[in-house]
């Protein structure tokens, strides 16, 4: 046996035919064990598998992906500047969980940005040919077109976080608001009294459910909100320093500050300290991802923890079955999709506060 190695007849790449005469089966029962169909006797799948082996034969996946009209392509689309993906955290969490679930497939991963107009408008013809089996789109923006034109096209598509409580798309998320309710709880049963929210951006959804947790853990502890103590910080570093120099300008008596990231906390503390004050004695200071930030930050940073890369690991499998959804029962490959009934698969992760020194 070993002399028929891995050259077929022709002294080429062993063929399918070749596999098939070795194991004394067709053709195409042949290709129904590579697709794994489960239509096959473990006799025959024994058979042909063990040809298989004998021959060293390889499946040519281009070939039967462009057969079975699929592409066996999934693109990540960061709808950002570029300058913001490598400079946050979440970011690499998310592709690391991405990268690190779709290993175990044989698809391929393109990262794409699409952060401006342009960019946005040479994606949408290059998804208007069906060049990609799926979609996952990281950090949208209430009103971002991206999320109805994949739907248009009819291209399955999962996004990080819904773009709002009626988000007809399936998502991927983590429990924001638990998440912000139980830092500013944690700050309110140390004594802190006057505590400033920094904010992320106000058009999206994830930032609007923390400004809610921060808003419901006052309520619970029968404290007024002040308008004055909530500002935006953009989710950037200089956001975070501009935001707390505006907030201690409109309240110098701030005793605790629940910042909506990591990256903007950051930039709160560089304020504080240029301030003169103390973290914590004068000022607790939260933040919220739990990223390599929070370890390195001096003192250490209190955070809400959010799995980002687990969020990515189960973004890819909300699109595996978003995509095996749409193809017609007993196709191997991708048909025309099929639109979906019922409520969008929805995915809520944990959130975890991890306490250390700044609060």
């Amino acid at each position: 046996m070993a002399g028929h190695g891995t050259r077929g007849r022709s002294g080429g790449r062993p063929t399918l035919e070749e596999v098939a005469a070795r194991a004394g089966v067709g053709r195409g029962t042949v290709s129904r064990v590579i697709n794994g169909s489960p239509r096959v006797s473990e006799a025959t799948r024994a058979a042909v598998e063990a040809a298989v082996a004998e021959l060293g034969y390889v499946p040519n996946t281009a070939a039967r992906a462009l057969a079975a009209n699929r592409t066996d392509a999934i693109a990540l689309v960061v709808p950002e500047p570029e300058t913001r993906f490598f400079a946050e955290p979440y970011f690499s969490g998310m592709l690391r969980g991405v990268g690190a679930e779709i290993t175990d497939t044989e698809m391929q991963l393109l990262l794409t940005f699409a952060g401006s107009a342009r960019e946005r408008q040479r994606l949408a013809q290059y998804l208007a040919a069906h060049r990609v089996d799926g979609v996952l789109l990281v950090s949208v923006h209430a009103g971002d077109p991206l999320p109805d034109l994949l739907a248009q096209l009819e291209i399955p598509t999962v996004i990080s976080g819904p773009r709002s409580a009626d988000e007809t798309l399936p998502s991927v998320d983590s429990d924001n608001f638990a998440g912000a309710r139980s830092a500013v709880t944690h700050l309110l049963e140390r004594g802190r009294r006057t505590i400033a929210h920094i904010a992320g951006r106000s058009d999206v959804y994830g930032a609007q459910q923390r400004v809610g947790g921060y808003r419901a853990a006052l309520e619970e502890h029968g404290i007024e909100e002040d308008g004055r103590l909530v500002l935006s910080g953009d989710f950037t570093e200089e956001g975070g320093r501009r935001a707390m120099a505006d907030l201690l300008a409109a309240e110098p008596g701030i005793d605790a500050v629940f910042a909506a990231s990591d990256v903007m906390a950051a930039g709160a503390r560089q304020t504080l300290r240029a301030q003169g004050r103390g973290i914590p004695d004068d000022v607790a200071l939260i933040g919220f991802d739990d990223s390599a930030i929070a370890h390195h930050m001096d003192p250490p940073l209190t955070s809400v923890r959010q799995p980002i890369e687990e969020m990515g690991r189960a973004m890819i499998d909300v699109l595996l079955a978003e995509i095996e959804d749409r193809r017609p029962a007993g196709a191997p490959g991708h048909a025309r999709p099929r639109r979906r009934t019922g409520a969008p698969r929805r995915v809520v992760l944990d959130t975890e506060l991890v306490v250390r020194a700044s609060a």
